[in-house]
């Protein structure tokens, strides 16, 4: 059998691995069942995911954790379902990357919640300063890329910002959090600072194109 439907040239290390390893034995289970559509797989990985910002924001990090994982691992299912059943669709992929929005802001901004609820150990105005930078910066990679490719413009190779890595940033926050309840902090600091640095980069490679639309 063909291993292409496992993975997308586009997928970067981590989400290679996660969907090699975590995802293809469920989309192979997953594949014989007759009425299961990807939409339907897309839809189960948001909701987990929406789940987990909201568990994350009631202060159960490790619970939301495993919840994230849980979306992580189905948010790769849905694309390789279609692929090995041949149901894949323009639609189906357009309807994956926005509903993978809801979930990535959930998750975030259920672990700045989470941080707000825990003794202070940064200025408010810094959490919240981080809190957008993260925000924004994690939906301008996906932004980005694809407007820069609506306008012909290269970014270059693919980020190790995507989706899959902020997750699994976040999704170790939370189950390290068990430990170390402030470690979420480092990952909202790296979710700022990293996707943000991707932007800036493709700013500056976008400055110098000078060709007219």
């Amino acid at each position: 059998m063909n291993n292409d439907w496992k993975t997308k040239p586009s997928d970067r290390f981590i989400l290679r691995w996660i969907k090699l390893t975590l995802s293809a034995p469920v989309t192979v289970h997953l594949a014989g069942i007759p009425w299961l559509r990807p939409w339907m797989i897309t839809l189960c990985a948001t909701s987990i995911g929406v789940l987990a910002g909201a568990v994350f924001a009631l202060g159960a990090g490790f619970a939301a954790g495993c919840l994230a994982a849980c979306a992580q691992v189905l948010d790769g299912v849905d694309g390789q379902f279609s692929r090995l059943t041949g149901t894949q669709s323009k639609g189906g992929a357009f309807l994956d990357s926005v509903l993978d929005r809801y979930s990535d802001a959930a998750l975030m901004i259920g672990m700045s919640v989470y941080l707000f609820t825990l003794p202070a150990a940064i200025p408010t105005w810094l959490l919240l300063l981080l809190a957008y930078l993260a925000l924004c910066g994690g939906s301008l990679v996906s932004y980005s890329t694809a407007r820069a490719e609506s306008l012909g413009i290269d970014t270059g190779s693919p980020t190790l910002a995507s989706k899959g890595t902020r997750t699994s940033v976040m999704v170790l926050c939370g189950w390290a959090s068990a430990i170390w309840p402030a470690i979420p902090l480092l990952g909202l600091f790296y979710l700022s600072v990293h996707p943000n640095s991707v932007i800036l980069r493709r700013l500056i490679a976008a400055h110098k194109v000078n060709q007219p639309i």
